[in-house]
């Protein structure tokens, strides 16, 4: 029991004083996940802490594990006004953006390391794929609020571009092992898609009616339900890698659709669910951080920032120029959106595969995959709340005392939930309730009116958004 106390000490002082330094860190500007990183590696065997940690197949099952846990909590927080509003874009970014991306940063590595096409492509695939998590802790730690359409791309992107990078990764190591052809991997991607999406929207039918059922028979459990949903959505994951689907596609959708077919119940448990998130992304990356040998990476630094700067400032901005600006973008919203490519867990978890594989000379792939994220993390990290702000892409309709009051009438955001609505007004809430305010009158109003009368209180829509869905709504009590 002494060793395990040791061990126990050991761990728990690690995790506290990177906890510490992370919420220190952002305050700089720096993200919350670089800390953990660096935090690993000081631990590991080149470190302070002289931890030797090698083991690969366990990192990629704990990495697997975590990156499911992550993109859970980021389906169920996903709200379907959200989702609509960010999906057409997010596909593109998440498909023919995270094929572009692979295919410049792989025309890089070729020149840069020497390398055929194949390995090329299969660096350019590992790094392809961007983290919503370290997105968004920068921002939320810097105060920043940025405009609904931006937000959207960015989140539904985030959550549906690990398929598309898994992919490409395991489609190309089996070109690079068994020379498979072009109809190998569009098999490989049907199946991965297919399965991953069908299983992941079924179970979230099943699991949205079990957890209203659960919520009205013991109500205010978040903890209980929140446990729920983490223990459905590994079963999710692991049904669709027994399928050959994607699990990553499976549970993002899944947590997805569980929040649009039980949002009280999804809403009562993201706040533990969160934290289920945080513990999964500290773990994971002290854990890659251990794996790394930092000597090694010194040794490929000039390789590796040249394909970094391919990936920051060449194959991020054209393809996300390319799939956004069709869809009238404002190119100040496009500039904002291809910088804000932070990469995160993604693609060091997926530079494992190709050691487990033995691809021949993959631990290099693995070095530069995890110097791009460090670079990644610092670099585009540190100026992002300033580049939002300089880009003109933060939402201040919602900030300053003007845009609560108007006239004596209330200003409400149409993505506001109904049900907080209804509560605070002290009014029933309707037959059918919808998720959120825009929604909800969204179906109301018929043939083009603009306004509604509910129980006393007016609704009135005051502003639309790009696709004419209700942004802004009036509200004033009936006199």
């Amino acid at each position: 029991m002494h060793t395990f106390h040791l061990i126990l000490l050991a761990a728990g002082l690690l995790m506290l004083t990177s906890l510490v330094a992370g919420v220190m860190s952002v305050r700089i500007g720096l993200s919350f996940l670089l800390v953990f990183l660096v935090a690993g590696m000081l631990v590991g065997g080149d470190g302070l802490g002289g931890v030797r940690f090698h083991d690969t197949q366990l990192a990629a099952w704990i990495g697997n594990a975590a990156l499911a846990i992550i993109l859970l909590e980021g389906g169920v927080s996903t709200r379907m006004a959200t989702f609509r509003a960010g999906v057409r874009p997010a596909v593109g970014l998440a498909t023919l953006g995270v094929a572009m991306t692979a295919g410049l940063v792989g025309a890089a590595a070729m020149g840069a390391m020497g390398v055929d096409w194949r390995y090329g492509l299969l660096l350019g695939a590992i790094v392809s794929s961007t983290d919503a998590a370290a997105v968004f802790s920068v921002l939320r730690h810097a105060g920043v609020q940025l405009d609904a359409r931006v937000s959207s791309t960015l989140e539904v992107e985030s959550g549906l571009n690990d398929p598309m990078a898994v992919f490409l990764t395991l489609a190309l190591i089996d070109a690079i092992r068994a020379d498979s052809g072009l109809a190998e991997a569009l098999l490989l991607l049907a199946r991965q898609a297919g399965f991953g999406a069908a299983v992941g929207l079924s179970a979230g039918w099943a699991v949205a009616r079990l957890m209203r059922m659960v919520s009205a028979r013991a109500p205010h459990q978040g903890g209980l339900l929140a446990l729920m949903l983490l223990s459905a959505g590994l079963v999710v994951f692991a049904s669709a890698g027994l399928l050959e689907g994607s699990g990553f596609l499976a549970v993002y959708l899944f947590g997805v659709r569980v929040r649009a077919l039980a949002d009280e119940a999804a809403r009562s448990a993201t706040s533990a669910l969160d934290g289920y998130a945080w513990a999964a992304q500290a773990g994971l990356f002290l854990l890659l951080g251990m794996l790394v040998s930092p000597h090694q990476l010194f040794a490929d630094a000039g390789r590796t920032l040249m394909v970094a700067a391919t990936l920051i400032f060449v194959a991020r901005p054209i393809a996300v120029a390319v799939c956004l600006l069709p869809m009238r973008f404002k190119l100040r919203e496009v500039i904002f959106i291809g910088w804000v490519g932070l990469r995160g867990a993604v693609p060091i978890v997926l530079a494992l595969f190709p050691l487990l594989a033995q691809v021949p000379g993959s631990y290099r792939f693995f070095n530069v995959a995890f110097a791009v994220v460090l670079l990644s993390l610092l670099l585009q990290g540190s100026f992002l709340s300033r580049a939002a702000r300089a880009l003109r892409v933060v939402d201040t309709k919602t900030t300053g005392p003007e845009s609560v009051k108007l006239k004596g009438h209330l200003l409400l955001d149409g993505n506001l939930p109904l049900a907080d609505v209804c509560h605070f007004f002290q009014v029933p809430l309707p037959e059918r309730p919808s998720a959120t305010l825009a929604e909800w009158l969204g179906e109301a109003l018929i043939g083009g009116a603009a306004q509604l009368t509910w129980h006393g209180v007016v609704f009135e829509v005051v502003g639309r958004e790009w696709d004419d869905g209700v942004e802004k709504v009036r509200v004033t009590l009936e006199k």
